[in-house]
């Protein structure tokens, strides 16, 4: 069974190898800490009783973002810690 560091650096790969999501993207769309807002409410329980759908975090698809809402609590800690990860690397970039 993988640790959960490891499937976060899994996770964060499939960002940049599957979705294109760079650093150089992150610089260009997420400098209002999207990633930030986007991770803190992928982990916030109270928030999926209602309206996560509908705080989709500016530039990004909507698509994308209610994709990862659907996903379950354990799932989404793992994108919410790649997503960490995203905003450290742009704030180290920046």
């Amino acid at each position: 069974m993988k640790t959960g560091i490891e499937r976060i650096a899994i996770e964060r790969a499939e960002q940049i190898d599957k979705h294109g999501r760079t650093i150089g993207k992150d610089l260009a769309h997420n400098g209002k800490f999207q990633l930030a807002l986007a991770a803190s409410w992928l982990v916030a329980p109270d928030i999926f009783e209602g309206d996560a759908f509908d705080r989709c975090p500016d530039e990004w698809d909507e698509n994308l973002w209610n994709k990862m809402c659907s996903k379950g609590y354990h799932e989404r800690l793992i994108i919410a810690g790649a997503l960490i990860a995203a905003e450290i690397d742009r704030l180290q970039n920046s």
